[in-house]
């Protein structure tokens, strides 16, 4: 079952936020990087305050009572991709599944998900970025129809220099 994820949830966003962003990006950094950007981004006031606003949305997805994977999409930011500034665009900022479940489908159901919600809310180009080195997502986005645009994403985790690429899909 994917449902939408409220400020009731900011204790799961904190646990599932920390430990798939750790999985995915935990030996690309120093150690006190990482401490930071977990600290800044996963606290759980800071989970509160992303889950409370309207134009954050965040589906999680759950089975049996386990929670295995999220997405979230924010409609608050204009795009940055140059050509697409103007476009009636929406972020795919997160989608993380817990390593246990890869292969599982559980990444699948909760992209299609995510294009199901930008396709309702008649938005005509969905974007991301992901990190240069995560050929399993990149590959993962381009069998979804994500083209990657070859534009870099400054995106450092702490002190450490890390590049992005900009993905898009158009509906």
């Amino acid at each position: 079952m994917i449902r939408r994820g409220s400020p009731n949830d900011a204790k799961l966003l904190h646990e599932l936020g920390t430990k798939t962003f750790v999985d995915t990006f935990g030996n690309t950094c120093t150690k006190n990087d990482m401490h930071e950007v977990l600290a800044l981004f996963f606290n759980e006031a800071q989970c509160i305050n992303e889950l409370s606003d309207p134009t954050d949305h965040f589906y999680f997805f759950e089975e049996s009572g386990i929670a295995k994977g999220y997405y979230r999409i924010n409609a608050k930011h204009p795009c940055p991709i140059s050509n697409l500034e103007h476009a009636n665009a929406v972020e795919l900022v997160r989608l993380y599944v817990l390593k246990e479940y890869h292969g599982s489908n559980v990444a699948t159901e909760l992209m299609n998900h995510a294009i199901e919600f930008a396709y309702n809310h008649q938005y005509d180009t969905v974007y991301l970025s992901v990190w240069e080195y995560n050929f399993r997502a990149r590959g993962f986005y381009e069998k979804h129809g994500f083209v990657n645009t070859g534009i870099e994403n400054d995106f450092p985790l702490g002190t450490t220099p890390q590049t992005d690429l900009w993905f898009v899909k158009h509906l």
